[in-house]
């Protein structure tokens, strides 16, 4: 275990572009897509935040067929942020998994269930408090 999570977000002198580091040395871009004022330069938000869940996902479901000894040969995720349009309240995230490999019906239904319970889908599900204050 690495600790707590620690990311960065700089964004300076270009609109929305956004440059993120963390703790174990990565770095990355987010940006806006040119349409709202950005230079598409990296994935936008609410795509970070996708890509954050259909990891986890993927990464998950691998770490345990592995330990179970399971016939799993890859795992793609595809999500999509509210596919129906906004809805009044909250959002609706659309996740389907594609599963490789001669798996069991009951092995497919397992992983399932543990997609549901990686930790991503944890925190996005559970509540989340953000407490936030400005630097001196």
């Amino acid at each position: 275990m690495s600790g707590t999570p620690r990311v960065e977000a700089v964004l300076q002198d270009t609109p929305y572009l956004v440059q993120l580091s963390d703790d174990l040395g990565h770095v990355w871009s987010a940006d806006e897509p040119v349409e709202v004022g950005g230079g598409n330069a990296g994935p936008s938000p609410e795509r970070l935040i996708l890509g954050s869940l259909g990891t986890c996902t993927a990464i998950t479901l691998k770490m345990v067929a592995t330990r179970r000894q399971w016939p799993l040969t890859g795992v793609r995720v595809e999500l999509r942020l509210n596919p129906a349009g906004k809805p009044e309240a909250g959002n609706d995230i659309e996740r389907l998994i594609h599963l490789g490999g001669e798996l069991s019906d009951e092995q497919r239904a397992q992983l399932l269930k543990i997609a549901n319970a990686c930790p991503m889908h944890k925190l996005l599900t559970g509540e989340v408090r953000i407490h936030t204050e400005l630097s001196a």
